[in-house]
């Protein structure tokens, strides 16, 4: 077992092998106690794998890690018992009622007092006037409390989320924010695998993951500021040849368009704003020198990362090569 009483999580070089490809490779991970963290990459960049290997799901090929204190490879059910796991998929009984739901998993987990804790369950996630409802008509969102409170019976010190807003309305999102920064104000701490930038946002750390690789990882606010990313905010007309333009030049790493808005971004500041300044002279465009965002530090680390399951193998890209500093 690894001695890190300040983290709820931390693991070393994990590893996971699934036939002759590595899907998570050499992953290291520290998740401290209360914090909400953010897990981010691109679908089958393995994070449900990595989720499992931490939380004694699934044993790795190779490394070591601890859980809420357990070893992963020899405590497993002691982690299982202390750790609530939301799955990418609703994976509850549709043909049962939301308290015929709950009050299943409250056996499951051989809870005394199964009614009051049940009944408690259903007034805190707001579903105490559909309990009766069939889980199986429920809505995206109404699917995701009950899959919430179900994670919540057995008041675990610790979440694993993976992907819980996929497909769910926008009010529905932020309800579910609200409950998370609840619990984490509560002493609990939650991992949770996003693909939505304003979600991430809401994260106190995040790690990035592509292909089994970890690209980089740190307190959220900080990650733009460590790639050490510039970036310029470009409005006007014709957006779509400028940003075929800048594409091809010198001292410009990345162009996102965002709507109507263009953030051109790079790592060499004096050569981006030579560019900026040039552009600016034109008078064409409106150009604003601002602070780089998760969602182009997102983009960038991205950039020449290739699928491990690609023909011809992962790649070690500029990206890759960030990650692994």
């Amino acid at each position: 077992m690894i001695e890190e009483a300040e983290n709820a999580i931390s693991v070393r070089g994990l590893t996971k092998i699934f036939g002759d490809r590595k899907v998570v490779d050499n992953f290291d991970m520290d998740v401290p106690k209360g914090s909400i963290y953010g897990f981010l990459g691109p679908n089958g960049s393995g994070k449900t794998t990595t989720i499992r290997m931490m939380c004694g799901l699934l044993t790795p090929n190779g490394g070591e890690g601890q859980c809420l204190g357990y070893d992963i490879r020899t405590e497993p059910d002691r982690i299982k018992a202390n750790v609530g796991y939301m799955t990418q998929r609703f994976s509850l009984y549709e043909d049962l009622t939301i308290r015929e739901n709950l009050d299943f998993i409250a056996r499951m987990f051989g809870m005394k007092g199964r009614r009051k804790v049940v009944k408690d369950a259903l007034a805190d996630l707001g579903l105490s006037d559909r309990a009766n409802q069939l889980a199986g008509t429920l809505s995206g969102g109404w699917k995701q409390r009950l899959a919430l409170a179900a994670c919540l019976l057995h008041k675990p010190r610790l979440l694993l989320l993976d992907e819980p807003t996929a497909g769910v309305d926008p009010k529905a999102r932020r309800d579910f924010w609200d409950e998370i920064r609840a619990l984490s104000a509560q002493g609990v701490t939650v991992l949770v695998s996003t693909h939505y930038m304003d979600e991430a946002v809401q994260c106190d750390f995040i790690a990035y993951i592509a292909y089994g690789k970890k690209l980089i990882a740190g307190p959220a606010a900080e990650i733009p500021d460590m790639i050490g990313l510039q970036t310029w905010r470009v409005e006007g007309p014709n957006l779509t040849a400028l940003e075929a333009e800048l594409r091809a030049t010198e001292g410009v790493a990345q162009v996102a368009r965002f709507g109507a808005v263009l953030h051109v971004s790079g790592i060499d500041a004096a050569a981006l704003d030579k560019v900026a300044q040039a552009q600016i002279a034109k008078g064409t465009h409106s150009w604003t020198k601002q602070k780089g965002g998760l969602e182009e530090a997102f983009i960038y680390l991205m950039t020449g990362v290739r699928d491990n399951f690609a023909i011809n193998g992962p790649a070690n890209g500029p990206a890759a090569a960030e990650g692994q500093a």
